[in-house]
């Protein structure tokens, strides 16, 4: 019913007004967003889905962070249309996108929310993890794409730079 593809420069502006209309006001100040300040998002796992007249349905994007110097994926936001809610669209963004980011390499993805939703996603709480203040501890959750690929990895989330 709806195609997933690659965000494309052109989906910014709709994108961008979808997320203003499923968050709240202010979402921006959240410290998740001063981790992506000035970093480009992981292109090839940004994706938007449209139902068949093109219609912007929902969208997910990912970025690159650091947790103690080790690359991870920061995902979100994911956001579904208000209209288009209760058809496990974000569900399938999120399958989607976290089998494409295991494919293309990455080893691990954390995310900051509810743990009871994304807990069927195969997340779970990353205990020794630090987002940036005032974030709560107990919605910092995380996910290995490859086995043990957050065994060990603890301390601060920093934005990515590379090496």
């Amino acid at each position: 019913m709806y195609e997933l593809t690659v965000e494309t420069a052109q989906d910014t502006h709709e994108v961008e007004a979808l997320y203003d209309l499923c968050f709240a006001p202010g979402r921006e100040a959240l410290s998740s967003y001063r981790l992506r300040d000035d970093v480009e998002p992981v292109a090839q796992l940004s994706q938007v889905a449209r139902d068949p007249d093109g219609i912007l349905a929902g969208a997910i994007r990912y970025w690159p962070v650091r947790v103690s110097g080790h690359a991870a994926l920061l995902l979100g936001p994911v956001a579904v249309h208000p209209t288009r809610q209760g058809e496990g669209l974000a569900g399938t963004l999120i399958r989607e996108s976290l089998d494409a980011a295991a494919a293309i390499g990455w080893e691990r993805v954390m995310l900051v929310g509810d743990a009871p939703y994304y807990s069927r996603f195969g997340f779970r709480l990353l205990e020794n993890v630090q987002m940036p203040p005032p974030t709560n501890p107990a919605r910092v959750l995380g996910q290995e794409l490859r086995p043990g690929a957050w065994c060990g990895i603890e301390g601060p989330v920093t934005r990515w730079c590379q090496d």
